[in-house]
């Protein structure tokens, strides 16, 4: 027989953006009745977030400090020419340190797993079991609504974590190495020491297609450990994933796809950085931004995540343009020149850029000098017209 649960909140997704929501809602708002619904039987999936120090304001570090797994105090990048060690806070989050503080956190009844939704409103969500969930308000955060709707450029990944019959002597993380053979656009690996002997190595690619192949790039990731000479004794979990690199697009018909009139977070909400795809510092943003709210009805959830969504598009056109310039005017094998040259600029405002909160002197450092793509090229590009 169908049940009738009622609720303050209901958040749908119990990945990085619904888990973190709960929890600052938790925090801040002992008493709500919130419920975390997800068709998953774990919360956050299988991932390895990460994220830089000043990527989190100082006021919402509370939402994330309980979550951290790893952090390093400096991180390396390598280019063919040009290799550099950059000073600045990096930290990771496993999907599993996730789960353990969010069941930590609420009783079993508020966690509403391998449960499927059928249908979602402002204030109800409907499972397929029949049970409806009654809130005074639902927030939506189970990942992209209509990409389709949007003018994409994909960054996808496969990594893998490695333990390791010896020891390495890599101490910090290695952002990009952008040293290897640059295959299907932009290509770098990503490496984590996570301890003395285990090691997490990610194959990406800045590509015109989302078109994955986990099995070419999972070889490719082996032939990359061997060549720096780590002895691999175990293959331990995977990961894999395609994020979209944003150049334009109709954000409120983004927006409307992922559902009128109900509050979203995350991907779904276009809440993500446009050139990385990542959505770490804009899921905190969210969550200290309803945590921080006192009407907890489904219309002002709504207009607080649509207001906060809309006003970061209109503020990353920067950004947007960037990636034009990326995709649109460097040949694929050659993207790696306009990563190279940034890397080169000051490092507080690298740090801005991937906070998604570039000064107006930093865009105008960043676009300055000499350019890494032909200035016909990039002209074109961001006009929108063709490139060739």
């Amino acid at each position: 027989m169908a049940t009738i649960i009622s609720c303050d909140v209901a958040i749908v997704g119990a990945g990085l953006a619904g888990g973190l929501t709960a929890l600052a809602l938790k925090r801040k708002h002992p008493a709500l009745d919130i419920r975390l619904i997800d068709s998953a039987t774990d919360i956050g999936g299988n991932h390895l977030w990460s994220f830089f120090g000043s990527d989190v304001d100082a006021a919402d570090r509370w939402i994330v400090a309980p979550l951290i797994s790893y952090g390093w105090r400096q991180y390396d990048i390598a280019f063919p020419a040009h290799q550099r060690q950059i000073t600045a806070s990096y930290y990771s989050i496993e999907s599993e340190r996730l789960d353990t503080v969010v069941r930590a956190a609420f009783p079993s009844q508020a966690l509403l797993l391998g449960r499927q939704v059928l249908d979602i409103s402002a204030t109800s969500v409907v499972l397929t079991d029949g049970d409806v969930i009654q809130a005074k308000g639902v927030i939506d955060a189970r990942g992209p609504a209509k990409l389709s709707l949007l003018d994409c450029g994909w960054q996808k990944f496969v990594g893998r974590e490695f333990r390791l019959a010896e020891p390495h002597d890599d101490p910090r993380p290695m952002v990009m190495d952008a040293t290897v053979p640059q295959i299907d656009g932009y290509r770098f690996l990503y490496c984590l020491p996570l301890s003395v002997t285990r090691m997490f190595v990610e194959d990406t690619y800045y590509s015109d297609t989302p078109d994955l192949d986990p099995a070419v790039l999972a070889d490719r990731l082996d032939s990359y450990v061997a060549a720096r000479g780590w002895q691999i004794e175990q293959a331990r979990r995977d990961e894999a994933g395609v994020l979209p690199v944003v150049m334009g697009g109709d954000f409120e018909a983004y927006w409307r796809s992922g559902g009128v009139g109900i509050a979203k977070a995350g991907m779904r909400a276009g809440l993500f950085h446009p050139t990385t795809g990542y959505s770490l510092p804009d899921a905190v943003r969210t969550a200290s931004l309803i945590a921080g709210s006192r009407d907890m009805s489904g219309k002002a959830l709504h207009d607080l995540t649509h207001g906060l969504a809309r006003r970061e598009w209109r503020r990353r056109g920067f950004y947007r343009m960037l990636d034009k310039m990326l995709f649109r005017a460097a040949e694929p094998g050659e993207r790696y020149r306009v990563l190279e040259r940034f890397y080169r600029l000051d490092p507080q405002l690298i740090g801005r850029f991937y906070s998604g909160r570039s000064t107006m002197t930093d865009k105008a450092r960043i676009l300055t000098g000499k350019p890494p793509v032909p200035i016909g090229r990039a002209l074109r590009a961001i006009a929108g017209g063709s490139a060739s």
